[in-house]
């Protein structure tokens, strides 16, 4: 994998929105396999889809490309906000990949891949729709918010300008393909209790541990009045799919991969 893209491949475009599509999307197509199964090279869509700008030709998944010119650890800017929800609560929903380069040199520092599954209504913030002055008056895009997406979703293949094995990327993304099948309600409270799990430092943690973060997963599931009930279903789905071990009275232990 070369990290270096090729600034000469925009040499005949004017605007910088358009350079940097061109530029991040030639390398992508000559450098990127697919993370599912392992297919040496995954293929540039010929027209301008709506939903998706490549797909593993083996496999057939797809894959949708954003990039950023700085860290892309907390947000990035997307469409349309209810376009977004339309597109991740639909069956044919792509995976994603986030580019993170710098702009002077062009070369990729890091680059991520969001399976699709990771995503629901929770993580894309609506922005404020364009003042009533604006050429599209009233227009509301969104922002994708990475970073409330658990760390098992985010599945590094370059981090700080180096590239993780394909062998350790497959293995993390068939890892979490048990979310795959989910509904979005539950997939949701999945995602929801993984990120709490995620936030206590420790590796080994307890029931009790889980319970402090009743009150913020009522906040965020008001129809649900038995949570502590559901925080029991969701970690014993975390324990029978290798996310955590249960290892007896009320005590847990993260899997580190």
């Amino acid at each position: 994998m070369n990290l270096q893209m090729d600034g000469r491949k925009a040499d005949n475009y004017s605007s910088n929105a358009q350079k940097i599509r061109v530029i991040t999307e030639d390398w992508v197509n000559n450098n990127m396999f697919c993370p599912y199964c392992g297919n040496k090279y995954v293929s540039h869509f010929e027209n301008n889809r709506p939903v998706a700008d490549f797909f593993c030709p083996s496999c057939k998944e797809e894959y949708e490309l954003k990039s950023k010119g700085a860290s892309i650890s907390n947000k990035i800017n997307d469409g349309a906000y209810n376009t977004m929800i339309e597109r991740i609560t639909s069956i044919n929903n792509p995976n994603f990949f986030f580019m993170h380069y710098n702009k002077i040199s062009l070369q990729i520092e890091n680059f991520v891949m969001v399976p699709k599954y990771f995503f629901s209504p929770d993580i894309i913030e609506k922005r404020k729709p364009l003042a009533e002055t604006a050429r599209r008056a009233g227009w509301t895009g969104c922002n994708i918010l990475l970073n409330r997406i658990p760390n098992e979703g985010r599945i590094y293949i370059v981090q700080n300008e180096k590239e993780i094995s394909v062998k350790k990327i497959m293995e993390k993304v068939h890892r979490t393909e048990f979310l795959r099948g989910s509904k979005l309600e539950t997939r949701g409270w999945m995602l929801d209790v993984l990120n709490c799990v995620n936030i206590i430092e420790d590796r080994d943690f307890t029931l009790e541990q889980m319970y402090s973060f009743e009150k913020m997963l009522a906040g965020k599931h008001p129809d649900n009045h038995h949570i502590k009930d559901k925080i029991r279903q969701q970690l014993q789905m975390l324990r029978d799919n290798g996310i955590i071990e249960f290892i007896g009275r009320g005590h847990y232990r993260k899997i580190i991969d």
